[in-house]
C-alpha cells in the first residue's frame, strides 16, 4: 500500500476545494487520511505565520513555549518543562542551556527534593517574555481569526481528543 502525502507537502486547489489525499483505499482510510493532511497542512501554515514574529524577536517556537510556561506557571523542573513543550529531556537541555546563555533563565536547586533543578526566571528573562509575549497573543489570535469563536472552540476540543487519545506516557 503506497499513500500519497504529496498533498500535505504541496498544496493545491482544485475547483476552490483544498486537496487531500488522492489515496484510494477504504472509506475510513481515505476519510483518515485526508483529515491528518488538512490538519498537518494548517499547522504548518499557522507555524510558519507565527515564526515570522518569533524570528524578529530571535526565538524559536520551543524557547518561547519554555518562557511562556516560567512566566505564567513559575519555576518548573526540566522533564515537567519537557513534558510541556512535547519534546526530549536532551532538547530540553540544549533549550534551557541556550536560554541560561542569553541570562533569560537560571537553574537552582529544588527545594522539594535535593536530587532535582529547577529553571527559573530571571529578571531579565521576565522583562524579556513580557514585551514579546503580547505580540505573540496578537499573532496567534490574528492567525485563529479566520474562524469563528465557536469554531476556535470546537476545534481545541478536537485537538484535546485526538491529543489524549495518541499521548505517550
Amino acid at each position: 500500500m503506497v499513500l500519497n502525502y504529496t498533498a500535505a507537502v504541496a498544496p493545491e486547489r482544485a475547483g476552490g476545494r483544498t486537496v487531500g489525499t488522492h489515496y484510494r483505499g477504504a472509506k475510513a482510510e481515505v476519510r483518515s487520511l485526508d483529515a491528518w493532511i488538512k490538519l498537518a497542512r494548517a499547522c504548518a501554515a499557522v507555524r510558519g505565520r507565527l515564526e515570522d514574529g518569533l524570528r524578529a524577536a530571535g526565538l524559536t517556537e520551543k524557547e518561547l513555549g519554555v518562557l511562556e510556561a516560567l512566566l505564567h506557571l513559575g519555576p518548573l523542573r526540566q522533564c515537567d518543562l519537557g513534558r510541556k513543550q512535547l519534546t526530549s529531556r536532551a532538547n530540553v537541555t540544549l533549550i534551557v542551556d541556550k536560554l541560561v546563555d542569553r541570562g533569560w533563565v537560571a537553574r537552582e536547586a529544588d527545594p522539594e527534593d535535593r536530587r532535582a533543578v529547577r529553571v527559573v526566571l530571571t529578571a531579565a528573562g521576565r522583562r524579556f517574555i513580557g514585551g514579546v509575549f503580547p505580540g505573540h497573543v496578537a499573532d496567534v489570535v490574528a492567525a485563529m481569526g479566520a474562524l469563528a469563536a465557536a469554531e476556535q472552540e470546537e476545534l481545541a476540543r478536537l485537538c484535546r481528543k485526538l491529543g489524549l487519545a495518541n499521548a505517550r506516557e
